[in-house]
């Protein structure tokens, strides 16, 4: 406990941090977003926390994100050494008071957010649905991960909230798998998709034209997407239960975004260094070139705002809540 209470002076906090190694766990497949983001904001973390620690990524997939929750909520290590970054949907199936009970997502230091992000549903250019319109009379087959995923729970909230004749199949390792299977003619398409990730590992099937996006889920839309004509769903959900249930889900998607976190009982010094050390990585000029590069967008948010909106969920009214959790399972 000494240690920690010498973090408030900037000497010692740098010799704390010195010659350790942080662990940044990723709660999904290195094929993702989730990953994709986590290895450029790595690059550049370390030279603003005091002592220039080591960063390393470990992916720890399963379970949509529970599997790195729980490992983070009840293994990993209490002294700022572990951070993580997991989908929102692990975080929010808890909130709704399911999935597995091994971990408190009100417990968790959320660190920064790096992006709000919108997430799409799109098929392949051979498919017979080209758009939302087209998916209300033709039927499309749209791959999804496992269980709790953002793929699987964002095609069924559009089957049962706008009527979209989708078949799920869940089961794939990964997004770069739904896209295998999607150029091989196994699926029409993937629901839940995020936006900035989708144009950072799918360029040329953007460019080509060889995908048709069929909807974006967002409060208000997406400029870009705006601009390409992708619907929001608010004009195709009749009935208004189903519209304040996706309301929630959309919302609290969007605020959690890309969020990272450290384990219950860190110590308030070193999440305070975290939060800093985040918050400067998003911002730091070099990283923006290379999150340019890589054709992913940045926005940053602050840590403590992430706890709030994890708090605020929990005032939902209930019939809502209760709408919700009916409606992410096909």
């Amino acid at each position: 406990m000494a240690a920690f209470a010498a973090l408030a002076s900037p000497v010692h906090a740098a010799d704390y941090y010195a010659g350790r190694t942080i662990t940044f766990v990723v709660g999904t497949d290195t094929g993702g977003g989730f990953s994709l983001y986590a290895r450029a904001i790595a690059k550049h973390l370390a030279r603003h926390i005091p002592g220039n620690p080591m960063i390393v990524i470990r992916n720890m997939p399963g379970a949509g994100g529970a599997v790195a929750s729980t490992w983070l909520h009840q293994i990993a290590a209490r002294d700022g050494t572990v951070i993580g970054s997991v989908a929102p949907n692990a975080i929010l199936a808890r909130l709704l008071g399911e999935g597995r009970t091994d971990f408190e997502p009100e417990n968790f230091n959320y660190l920064a957010g790096a992006e709000r992000t919108t997430r799409v549903c799109v098929t392949s250019h051979r498919s017979r649905v080209r758009t939302l319109r087209d998916s209300l009379s033709h039927r499309a087959i749209i791959g999804a991960t496992t269980v709790g995923s953002p793929t699987r729970e964002f095609a069924a909230m559009v089957r049962h909230t706008i009527g979209a004749r989708f078949e799920i199949v869940s089961g794939y390792k990964g997004p770069a798998d739904l896209f295998v299977a999607m150029e091989r003619g196994e699926i029409d398409g993937v629901c839940g998709i995020d936006w900035s990730a989708l144009k950072a590992q799918q360029p040329d099937r953007l460019r080509e034209g060889k995908l048709n996006l069929l909807l974006q889920a967002a409060l208000a839309p997406h400029p870009e997407l705006a601009l390409l004509g992708v619907p929001t769903p608010w004009a195709y959900i009749k009935d208004d239960i189903d519209r304040k249930a996706v309301e929630l889900m959309v919302e609290f998607q969007q605020a959690f975004g890309r969020t990272y976190m450290a384990p219950p009982g860190v110590p308030a010094e070193v999440v305070h260094i975290l939060r800093s050390a985040f918050m400067a990585a998003l911002r730091d000029p070099d990283f923006l070139v290379e999150a340019e590069n890589l054709r992913i967008d940045v926005t940053p948010q602050a840590g403590d705002e992430i706890q709030r909106t994890v708090g605020a969920f929990h005032s939902a009214p209930r019939h809502v809540v209760e709408r919700l959790k009916q409606i992410v399972e096909p």
